[in-house]
């Protein structure tokens, strides 16, 4: 019990190393698609999306109305549609909308839900996955997120390097 007591402020500081990334996370360029619902939503309001575009059987839109319909490799700025390869949304286990940091965290790292991906693929995904990459660059008239993906992954790397402490 006394180790614990001891230990007990170290396993707080290690955990407050995921709350960067979850301002990250958190934010509308990817909580529009880590959506809980069967829509993807838009803008920094997180609004449905106007199209009326549902989720479909597996993240890629409704069968006669597929995201890549619109949805191209790269934004089209004069159209205001963004675009990055493979467009779909998050599969529902991982919605994160409604979780506080350590939920988030939890979710995040839960093979069963993440797509069995352990620590180090998390890191890769949010490191070189096209899709994550968008959300710095996300075409005119959307905001960034909190911080630039060299100190999100500066934050990744170290929460990472710690055992991806909730």
């Amino acid at each position: 019990m006394l180790l614990l007591f001891l230990l007990l402020p170290s396993i707080t500081q290690a955990a407050t190393l995921f709350d960067p990334i979850a301002e990250v996370l958190k934010h509308p360029r990817c909580m529009n698609c880590h959506t809980v619902t069967d829509f993807p939503r838009q803008g920094d309001e997180r609004v449905p999306h106007a199209q009326h575009v549902v989720r479909g059987e597996n993240g890629h839109g409704a069968p006669t109305l597929h995201c890549a319909a619109c949805h191209q490799e790269t934004n089209i700025d004069h159209a205001r549609v963004p675009g990055a390869p493979h467009w779909h949304l998050a599969p529902l286990s991982m919605g994160w909308e409604g979780l506080d940091n350590t939920r988030l965290c939890q979710t995040l790292i839960d093979r069963s839900r993440n797509g069995d991906r352990d620590i180090a693929a998390l890191v890769e995904h949010m490191r070189a996955d096209p899709l994550v990459l968008w959300g710095w660059s996300p075409g005119a008239g959307r905001t960034l997120p909190p911080l630039t993906h060299p100190q999100f992954m500066q934050a990744v790397d170290a929460w990472a390097a710690a055992g991806g402490p909730c």
